[in-house]
């Protein structure tokens, strides 16, 4: 039976995993990650519309600030986030949008003068900035006052999480893939690792940490229908269950997007919306507007989401033998866009629905997306009942979201909760509550294969470890 001690153990390898790792890595601190998958691999890579933050550099962005995307953030979570976490969040996404930008994400750029948009479903002509130039673009997103979506056109997940996986990398900080925490290894209120299971032989080995930090993701794949991947099981928030002593926050709190193609489940952007797309029905009627006159298929997910559901019940869905669905009609954005700024959904369109989204409406309904709930956190990260356990992402209830979200601040929440928490993750580890130590006898006691091999996963209860 294998032992391996670390400073930190960080189990998840997405975009909040890795940037927690990096930020305590750079203070000098051994860190290992655990992956189902590789890194670039994880769930996050599926994130396509963008990253919330108030640069206010675009013309539709003018006046934007911390004070007006905080504005935005409370009352998109129906004024439940934690309004702490959210003015510590929205303070530090610009700095995290441009440290990615400093690691090599290709934002788009704003290109100063005339151009036309989509908006409302007409299109109007915008004016740049000369000084805005060359400076990071932003695009409208659900439920928000300003246009403040960082994005890589519809790739906005891939080429983050790329870019923190190569700054892993290049700090030496090693994945080990294929590796599955199914137990964290507490004791008097101090965690001390967790017993992990490799998927390829079934070997059990303990990894003893100083720290440990879950970034798991969600938990979707508990619906039938999800946008989220296979891997999204919610082994994160299962195990600190299990510890009988870490709570779970707001797991209640679920959200459904409104746009995922029927009836794959698979995810289509906001960004559609946001750059003047439309919702009809069978008839061909864009019906937002009568339930949303302002702000139509820009409404907040939630309710947009609702409203799809309400007409399709009203009998104005359109009707399949695989149930009914309404229609995403981006067809007014011409080719041109879509090509460059919405590829991957055209991708999405033609492998899973054999259509061209340029001269084809959608098949769209909402499915599961989002885990507003998880592991109950502090503001600093540091999980509720037990010591050196911390939690980032969406696998913890950091409270950022209170019971619904905007779109664009989970993408952002993964690198700037993955930057504080890291952080603080790191002076916990150089204070003296981050010294452990732990009897190697005890700690091989409590993954003999015998004991815990026989159960089933659902049932491997947390493990106790004694101090000598």
């Amino acid at each position: 039976m294998r032992i391996v001690h670390t400073d930190l153990l960080v189990i998840g390898g997405g975009l909040a995993g890795l940037r927690a790792a990096v930020g305590a890595r750079r203070r000098g601190h051994e860190v290992i990650i655990l992956s189902l998958v590789p890194a670039k691999r994880s769930h996050s890579a599926a994130a396509q519309g963008g990253m919330q933050a108030s640069l206010a550099n675009t013309a539709k962005g003018e006046g934007d600030n911390e004070d007006v995307h905080f504005e935005d953030t409370v009352r998109g979570s129906d004024w439940g986030c934690d309004q702490e976490v959210a003015r510590l969040f929205v303070h530090t996404a610009p700095q995290a949008v441009r440290e990615l930008a400093n690691w090599g994400v290709p934002w788009n750029r704003v290109r100063a003068g005339a151009r036309e948009v989509v908006m409302d479903g007409q299109r109007v002509s915008l004016s740049e900035r000369a000084e805005a130039h060359g400076l990071i673009a932003a695009r409208d997103f659900g439920g928000t006052k300003k246009w403040r979506t960082c994005y890589v056109s519809d790739g906005t997940g891939h080429a983050m999480l790329y870019a923190v996986s190569d700054q892993a990398v290049a700090a030496g900080i090693p994945v080990h893939e294929r590796m599955e925490a199914i137990a964290l290894i507490h004791e008097g209120g101090r965690c001390h690792g967790a017993v992990v299971r490799n998927l390829v032989t079934g070997e059990l080995s303990a990894y003893v940490a100083r720290a440990t930090c879950v970034a798991t993701g969600g938990f979707g794949r508990i619906y039938r229908v999800s946008s989220n991947a296979l891997i999204n099981e919610g082994i994160g928030a299962a195990i600190a269950l299990e510890t009988g002593v870490v709570p779970l926050g707001n797991m209640e709190a679920v959200q459904f997007h409104p746009t995922t193609i029927f009836p794959a489940g698979i995810l289509v952007t906001e960004g559609c919306r946001g750059d003047g797309g439309l919702l009809r029905d069978a008839r061909g009627h864009r019906f937002m507007p009568d339930y949303e006159p302002e702000k139509k298929e820009l409404a907040s997910r939630d309710v947009v989401s609702r409203r799809m559901e309400e007409h399709i019940r009203a009998g104005h869905g359109v009707k399949t033998r695989f149930g009914e669905h309404l229609w995403l009609d981006i067809t007014l954005l011409g080719a041109a866009h879509i090509d460059a700024r919405l590829r991957e959904v055209k991708e999405i369109c033609q492998h899973f629905l054999g259509i061209d989204p340029s001269r084809e409406l959608i098949p769209v309904r909402p499915a599961q997306h989002y885990s507003m709930g998880g592991i109950r956190t502090d503001v600093r990260g540091e999980a509720v009942g037990l010591r050196g356990l911390f939690a980032c992402g969406e696998a913890a209830c950091w409270d950022l979201h209170g019971f619904n979200r905007l779109g664009g601040n989970s993408v952002a929440e993964t690198v700037v909760a993955g930057m504080i928490v890291g952080e603080n993750i790191a002076d916990f580890l150089a204070s003296p509550e981050g010294d452990l130590q732990v009897s190697t006898a005890l700690v091989r006691g409590c993954v003999v294969p015998n004991r815990l091999a026989s159960m089933p996963c659902c049932q491997v209860r947390a493990v106790s470890v004694l101090r000598p």
